[in-house]
């Protein structure tokens, strides 16, 4: 891989543009990833991941500069320019990336992200595919409302009155939203951003999710769509996909008979969430789809 390659990829159909950048030549403004993200005169993503190394990094990479447990970085920002602190897609297809290029040869790995360090293995398919799937530690999950069931109001175009959300902390902020059924979730037009009250700093993703019956108690199913924040409604949000999973278990009790495993279906594919205490794992699919050899594009 030589230094400045863009490559496309995606996990559940959330794309990103990557660039190959390991010592830091390439700096990346919010101009330069909005140019590379547009879909009609760049290449087109939800997302822009530059891969470096943590040391170069320095400072910006935070603690994972320091403690030696990562090499790499997954430097990512929003398709409008924004820097996000994780982004649970965008680190399966940072780890297949190193993998398919022989930046990492081992099974499991360590990845640096602006919400620390994530580790990844990779895993047989769950859902009985072919191709290997990646488990993502993505550590603990809070909730900044302080446990109670809904902290949020959410009024959302083609949804007829707001509905509760539960704030869920994943490392970058999620605002969960229950619906009643299919249909309801479908009528959800999140091209429009929702509005959320009381409105987060820093903005919010927002899920919305309707849960499903499944014939093993231990396990559970929903379905979900999102609208991510920089970006608009994208096909899957890992992180999202966490935090869905999470205030279904919340919601259930988070007792005994609350289920600690979820299949979450989103428009892209579907995902597996592994609830450990107060950790959670994302399991995943991760492609990547064409090398790409870039003419007048500012970012380079």
């Amino acid at each position: 891989m030589i230094d400045g390659q863009l490559v496309k990829g995606h996990g559940t159909a959330n794309d990103f543009v990557l660039l190959h950048d390991p010592n830091g030549e390439h700096a990346l403004d919010p101009a330069g990833v909005r140019a590379l993200a547009d879909r009609h005169t760049g290449i087109g993503g939800d997302g822009v991941i530059r891969v470096i190394r943590s040391a170069t990094l320095g400072e910006e990479a935070g603690d994972v500069a320091h403690d030696g447990g990562a090499e790499w970085f997954m430097d990512y920002r929003n398709a409008d320019g924004s820097i996000a602190e994780m982004c649970g897609n965008g680190v399966r297809v940072f780890a297949h990336y190193l993998r398919t290029y022989d930046l990492v040869q081992s099974q499991s790995f360590a990845v640096g992200t602006r919400a620390g360090i994530k580790h990844v293995t990779v895993i047989p398919d769950p859902l009985g595919g072919d191709e290997p799937w990646y488990k993502v530690d993505m550590g603990k999950w809070q909730l900044p409302g302080g446990g109670e069931a809904f902290d949020a109001t959410v009024e959302t175009p083609g949804v007829r009155v707001a509905r509760p959300g539960l704030t869920v902390d994943m490392g970058n902020p999620h605002t969960v939203v229950a619906l009643a059924h299919a249909e309801e979730l479908e009528a959800a037009k999140l091209h429009e951003p929702p509005h959320v009250e009381p409105e987060p700093p820093a903005g919010t993703n927002v899920e919305y999710i309707v849960i499903e019956p499944d014939n093993d108690p231990t396990t559970g199913t929903l379905r979900m769509r999102v609208h991510e924040r920089g970006v608009g409604e994208t096909h899957a949000c890992g992180t999202g996909a966490c935090a869905s999973a999470l205030a279904a278990y919340v919601w259930a009790g988070r007792g005994p008979q609350a289920p600690t495993t979820w299949t979450v279906h989103q428009p892209g594919g579907a995902v597996r969430i592994d609830i450990t205490g107060e950790t959670v794992a994302l399991s995943g699919p991760a492609v990547i789809t064409y090398e790409v050899t870039p003419r007048d594009l500012p970012v380079l």
